[in-house]
């Protein structure tokens, strides 16, 4: 039989509830701090991490001075089992949701601060929280084997209903899993779209043009199409420049001038590539023209454009000084002039031909 209620259960309740406040006040102090010493890391997962406890501490607390209340009080047995299941029912949720949360800003962080992919974010934050809530069915005396059963009968239902967006799921599943496509890089489609990719959600991929326009592809058609990823297998490319100078020019020289133009582009333009040595190759002996290509190197796509920009200039201007003729196309018209035959030059009017005033040509 339980004892009667006293003052002193009363105050010893009422300390431990306020115990478990004042601790998860200061925790969440303390844990501040040092979450401040955490944004001076060059890694950002303490931030999560600490960012988490901070959540988790106060609840934590709180939920500790509520059970050594209920165990100071002469409550009956049923009701101490319940106060017991719904502070280990917070604890869980709160384990859950701090869980889901700490796992979905670390998929971030593995982006490398392009963004994350969503798909990823959202189907690892379900997990989580499906994981929590199926812990705490069980911990509360739930079974669980009857609702998994329902819902694997469900699922197929629901798999049937909707095949096409299962398969822009499963496809967008497969292009993170296969590293062929990770938002940031810049693709072009064999239909001719091409741009940056912002997001893989669970229907489509999201790419932004170089006229900050947003193309939506469906994620099956993605993994069909043909792709070229100018970030992989490295993020640096060549960028191949044509030139031409005339025939009569000095190739030697040529070729030492525009090395040393695109060394000086490669070491001050930014974007371009200090320890990369530019490369000159002629190509074509034209009528009027020795052709040549010019590799030069791009830390990003976007880069290549500013590179070429001023390489064009700097490159016509060292020309002009060094008395460099740029090549342009020369065509020479040879006339052969020859005694014609009188009887097929046209007859010139004279005099003679023009009719008399008042007279009409009969």
């Amino acid at each position: 039989m339980n004892r009667a209620l006293t003052l002193h259960d009363l105050v010893v309740a009422g300390s431990a509830v306020l115990g478990g406040i004042g601790v998860g006040l200061l925790l969440r102090v303390l844990l501040g701090w040092l979450g401040k010493g955490a944004t001076r890391t060059s890694w950002a997962g303490d931030d999560i991490l600490v960012g988490a406890l901070r959540t988790m501490a106060p609840w934590g607390a709180l939920a500790g001075g509520v059970s050594i209340a209920a165990a100071s009080l002469p409550l009956k047995r049923p009701v101490e089992h319940t106060v017991d299941q719904i502070v280990v029912a917070v604890l869980i949720l709160t384990v859950t949701v701090a869980a889901a949360r700490v796992v979905a800003q670390l998929m971030g962080v593995r982006s490398q601060g392009v963004g994350s992919a969503t798909i990823l974010v959202n189907i690892t934050r379900i997990a989580v929280l499906a994981i929590g809530l199926l812990i705490l069915l069980e911990t509360l005396g739930i079974s669980i084997a009857p609702l998994l059963t329902a819902l694997g009968v469900g699922g197929l239902a629901v798999a049937l209903a909707l095949q096409d967006t299962l398969a822009n799921l499963f496809a967008g599943v497969h292009i993170l899993a296969s590293k062929t496509v990770q938002v940031g890089d810049y693709i072009r489609l064999s239909s001719g779209e091409e741009g940056y990719v912002t997001d893989i959600n669970w229907r489509n991929t999201v790419i932004r043009t170089q006229s900050d326009n947003l193309v939506v592809i469906p994620n099956d058609q993605l993994a069909s199409t043909i792709m070229t990823n100018y970030h992989r297998p490295e993020q640096e490319l060549s960028i191949v420049v044509q030139a031409g100078v005339a025939l009569s020019s000095d190739l030697d020289l040529v070729e030492r001038v525009t090395v040393e133009v695109a060394q000086q582009v490669m070491a001050a333009v930014e974007g371009g590539v200090p320890e990369y040595d530019p490369v000159v190759r002629f190509h074509t002996f034209g009528d009027s023209r020795a052709g040549f290509s010019v590799v030069l190197r791009a830390v990003e796509f976007s880069d290549q454009f500013r590179i070429k920009h001023e390489f064009i200039k700097r490159l016509q201007l060292r020309y002009r000084e060094e008395g460099i003729e740029i090549a342009h196309p020369v065509r020479n018209v040879v006339l052969h002039h020859q005694d014609a035959p009188a009887a097929l030059l046209p007859r010139q009017r004279g005099a003679s031909d023009v009719p008399a005033a008042g007279k009409t040509l009969g």
